[in-house]
């Protein structure tokens, strides 16, 4: 890879872990499991790995490496996932999780205004769309519990 192209790759990543803070700061501040580091190693891992999949292994098909980013993300969101009286609980974060993933990768990708335009709206949904949600109380009360069952 060429130095300048190294260059804007190291760009693309400081953005992904700023978009991905981002995100992670909600979580950190309502003490989910996942927080502010998880999803900013995730959004930056997600973005070099699409980095390195475009650039060093050019002529290969990209999208594998893409669908597995998909994938292992997956298996992390899981488990951030616990039972507790039979009920899930974190899916949120679960899905926090896997949403940061999709923000690096679009900006390793090249579109970094679709991860900007993306991690606007994830942290819209988590900090301002919590306040409509039917367990608002019970998180309010209890600030160990994420955003309910089902959710």
């Amino acid at each position: 890879m060429p130095l300048q192209l190294q260059a804007e790759a190291t760009f693309a990543l400081l953005l992904a872990a700023f978009l991905s803070l981002v995100i992670g700061l909600e979580r950190e501040l309502h003490d989910q499991p996942a927080g502010l580091r998880t999803h900013m190693l995730v959004g930056v891992g997600a973005c070099l790995f699409t980095l390195l999949s475009e650039h060093a292994f050019e002529g290969d098909d990209t999208s594998r490496v893409a669908s597995n980013i998909v994938v292992g993300i997956g298996f992390l969101g899981a488990g951030t996932i616990i039972q507790r009286g039979g009920q899930p609980h974190h899916l949120t974060t679960a899905a926090s999780i896997w949403a940061t993933a999709a923000v690096g990768m679009a900006v390793g990708s090249g579109a970094w205004f679709l991860g900007l335009s993306g991690s606007v709206l994830i942290w819209v949904i988590l900090k301002i769309i919590r306040r409509f949600t039917k367990g608002t109380a019970r998180i309010e009360a209890d600030p160990q519990q994420d955003d309910g069952v089902g959710q």
